[in-house]
């Protein structure tokens, strides 16, 4: 199996939802394409999408909502490896 591990391009707090009454961004066996939003960082107050670095199929989510994350942090594993995932 062909897989991504998608990490946190730098320090913040992750969100895994909009907002805490919204979904998820992506759970455990959405597909994923290349830009699609994972979650979002905060840093001092401002909101960044983080966004898919590969498309497939969301395998494994490695960070929890409003986990301090740092740079090169794991946030999820993409399986890359199948074709129009």
């Amino acid at each position: 199996m062909s897989q991504h591990i998608q990490q946190a391009p730098f320090p913040g707090v992750f969100y895994r939802r909009p907002s805490p009454d919204a979904d998820p961004f992506v759970e455990p066996g959405s597909s994923v394409d290349v830009n699609t939003t994972i979650g979002l960082l905060e840093v001092m107050k401002q909101f960044v999408e983080v966004k898919a670095e590969a498309a497939g199929k969301v395998q494994e989510v490695r960070a929890d909502d409003e986990q301090v994350l740092e740079a090169g942090d794991d946030i999820l594993v993409i399986d890359t490896s199948g074709e129009g995932a």
